[in-house]
């Protein structure tokens, strides 16, 4: 991976981490019959960032498989919830992910990153 990918996608991480681990109380906490999905959800995310911040950018099969453990984990959760915009808003983030771990497990960190971005408040909506 050239270095200004993986520049580029070890701050995507980091700005991740700082919406789900810092900020995410208020954009993954949920509410209602949705609590514990919103609460896995988050859980998932953290543990995402945990395991690629270990993984050297310059093993873009690694981040590939571990992104699309993400998206499996975001499906699994869909599927436990009743919540419908939960249910669509974890659909939807799940293949974004998939798209993305294909591009980066080429080396092409550009679409994980956008959707690292928008992913909390894109779920964050469906929890709040």
């Amino acid at each position: 991976m050239r270095y200004g990918v993986a520049r580029a996608l070890a701050g995507g991480v980091a700005a991740l981490g700082a919406s789900v681990l810092l900020g995410g109380c208020g954009v993954l906490g949920g509410g209602g019959g949705t609590a514990q999905v919103c609460a896995d959800t988050r859980k998932a995310f953290e543990q995402y960032v945990t395991q690629v911040r270990t993984v050297s950018a310059a093993e873009p099969g690694q981040w590939r498989q571990a992104t699309e453990q993400l998206a499996g984990r975001l499906d699994g959760l869909a599927g436990k919830t009743g919540d419908g915009d939960l249910k669509k808003a974890l659909t939807a983030e799940a293949v974004r992910l998939r798209a993305a771990a294909t591009a980066v497990g080429t080396g092409d960190a550009s679409q994980l990153n956008t959707v690292i971005s928008d992913t909390p408040a894109r779920i964050g909506r469906a929890c709040d």
